[in-house]
């Protein structure tokens, strides 16, 4: 195979970029670990409620794109959905639950 080929192959191979089609969705009552709720009560400025609005509008910080897909789906059929975000440099997962009734901001050791 040559050089040209090998390259038209990974031009045929390159996914389409991520659009978000999420739904909006409810939160329902958030809570947190002891852990990220000692992490943000040693850093006054950060903000958890940012991080939620990405959360609840559809922008799942730093996942794979297969999970921002089912994610995306995960809106629309009422099934769980988790973003990945970067706080106060320490690495924060947040999941709503299926039923929408709970929305859990944790640490990914902690899950």
């Amino acid at each position: 195979m040559s050089e040209l080929e090998f390259t038209i192959e990974d031009k045929k191979m390159e996914v389409e970029p991520y659009v978000c089609s999420a739904q909006p969705f409810e939160l329902g009552a958030v809570v947190m670990t002891q852990g990220v709720k000692m992490l943000l009560s040693d850093n006054i400025g950060a903000n958890l409620r940012i991080y939620l609005m990405r959360h609840q509008n559809g922008d799942w910080g730093n996942m794979p794109i297969e999970d921002k897909i089912a994610n995306d789906e995960a809106t629309k059929i009422g099934a769980r959905i988790m973003s990945g975000y970067q706080i106060c440099n320490q690495r924060i997962w947040i999941i709503t639950e299926g039923d929408r009734s709970v929305t859990t901001v944790l640490f990914p050791f902690e899950y």
